[in-house]
């Protein structure tokens, strides 16, 4: 049967959660699946307990897209692989972009879904801004998919991974580009992909230095902060941060809305989480509709209160 390859993205010596939710989708769909470490692998992919193809060549030490595209260009001709899976990053998108220019193969992107239909895979992905869910197929294989960040969640590992190292020929210009630096955003705490508590801010924070009413309230309960992209965009918080269409999609067992008013747009990105708590000064805003507790008040008021009383209670 040919294989499903998972593209395991790792930075750090850290396997990305995104792609282990993938993963986990994927072996619980059935069939031949393994994931696919590429660069400085050995001990990264013993940590996911499936099995993994395995590619150390030193060509793969940087994160660069082009030198990936080529290794999973030569897995899939060894394996025989009819879909290629991937978890949505800057990374990822571009070597799925390459991956599918390089075969010939369809790929559909910001899937939230998938399933088997009569042997066939099908995928799940919103449209006409988030207000349908339509199905995608594809015409034939490969089958290229990239998933919506967020969209699934890792299973626990289970035992050592079964690695397969393999080899591959990188082409002429998959050299040419060269990683000159490599920066990291200074944080704390969580990220909002991991955190099992996050506290949001949207418009109805009022201003930007309001956001430090949710930064302590996520500290108080562990979290991490998420923004809406209306305040992305105002240069209020940085872009990491972001939940929603255009951002990530998460799925905490808590979300606090601090003055979100709800729209489809960020409501896709988080409408899976356990708990959904939304305070808002508007009665009649949207994300009342859907969250299971909500508080009509001034968050500028309601926040550093609940802050006050966890910090008491510690």
């Amino acid at each position: 049967m040919a294989p499903t390859l998972v593209f395991l993205e790792h930075h750090d010596g850290v396997l990305q959660q995104g792609a282990l939710g993938v993963l986990a989708k994927a072996l619980s769909l059935g069939g031949d699946v393994a994931g696919v470490v590429l660069g400085a692998g050995q001990a990264v992919a013993a940590t996911c307990g499936a099995t993994v193809y395995v590619c150390d060549d030193p060509a793969l030490a940087v994160p660069l897209p082009q030198p990936r595209v080529d290794a999973l260009e030569a897995l899939v001709a060894q394996t025989g692989a009819e879909t290629v899976l991937f978890a949505a990053s800057v990374l990822a998108a571009d070597v799925a972009a390459g991956l599918a220019a390089r075969l010939g193969a369809g790929l559909n992107w910001d899937l939230t879904d998938l399933r088997l239909e009569d042997g066939d895979l099908i995928g799940t992905r919103t449209a006409f801004g988030d207000t349908v869910v339509v199905d995608v197929a594809w015409k034939g294989t490969p089958r290229i998919g990239l998933v919506r960040a967020g969209a699934f969640e890792p299973a626990e590992a289970a035992g050592v991974a079964n690695m397969i190292p393999f080899d591959a020929t990188f082409q002429g210009f998959s050299s040419l580009a060269k990683l000159v630096e490599r920066t990291h955003e200074e944080s704390s705490g969580p990220s909002i992909e991991d955190a099992d508590v996050i506290v949001a801010g949207g418009r109805g924070l009022g201003r930007a230095e309001n956001f430090s009413l949710c930064e302590a309230l996520a500290k108080e309960l562990g979290g991490a902060v998420g923004a809406t992209r209306a305040v992305v965009d105002a240069g209020w918080y940085p872009y990491s941060a972001q939940v929603g269409q255009t951002g990530k999609s998460v799925s905490p067992r808590l979300y606090i809305a601090c003055g979100i008013s709800g729209a489809i747009q960020h409501k896709v990105g988080m409408q899976s989480s356990g708990t959904i708590v939304a305070i808002n000064k508007d009665q009649n805003a949207p994300i009342f509709d859907f969250a299971d507790l909500g508080v009509v008040g001034d968050v500028e008021q309601v926040v550093p209160k609940l802050t006050a009383l966890l910090r008491a209670r510690a």
